[in-house]
């Protein structure tokens, strides 16, 4: 699929961003191809904490695990995921405050590797086109709209 960025502005605080979108149970209210959370670490976000995720993309069902590898809250986090057939993702998250932090600047990447080299990434470009943009884009005004109307 290659890599995917995208951002969004939110009229809510970055710490009331930050602890929707870390929060792994509420993928499912506004991660468009986010199917279930299979399982996750317990306790509070932490470096190490992982979760498994099934997610759907263009008729396909798949696993991702994650690790979340980096972090510092309520500003960065980075997740490390292996998904179906040795791919890799990655996903970064970053939420920088404006207007003196009632709204939030959240930048969203996420970068996904598929197996055997350029042959398995030309395949997957053919496979999802501009799929992960479109979603991406999705997910995060979906994001916003739950946020500002609370």
């Amino acid at each position: 699929m290659g890599a995917v960025r995208t951002d969004i502005e939110i009229d809510a605080p970055p710490e009331k961003v930050w602890d929707y979108v870390m929060d792994p149970t509420n993928a499912e209210r506004w991660v468009t191809i986010h199917r279930k959370l299979k399982d996750h670490s317990n306790g509070a976000l932490r470096e190490g904490y992982e979760m498994v995720q099934c997610l759907h993309l263009r008729g396909v069902s798949f696993d991702v695990h994650w690790t979340l590898t980096e972090l510092d809250a309520p500003r960065y986090a980075k997740w490390e995921g292996r998904g179906p057939v040795r791919s890799k993702a990655l996903i970064v998250e970053r939420f920088r405050a404006l207007d003196g932090g009632s709204r939030t600047h959240f930048d969203y990447e996420n970068d996904f590797k598929a197996p055997l080299g350029p042959l398995g990434a030309a395949a997957s470009r053919a496979l999802t086109g501009g799929v992960p943009r479109r979603e991406a884009d999705a997910s995060l005004h979906k994001l916003k709209e739950l946020l500002e109307s609370n």
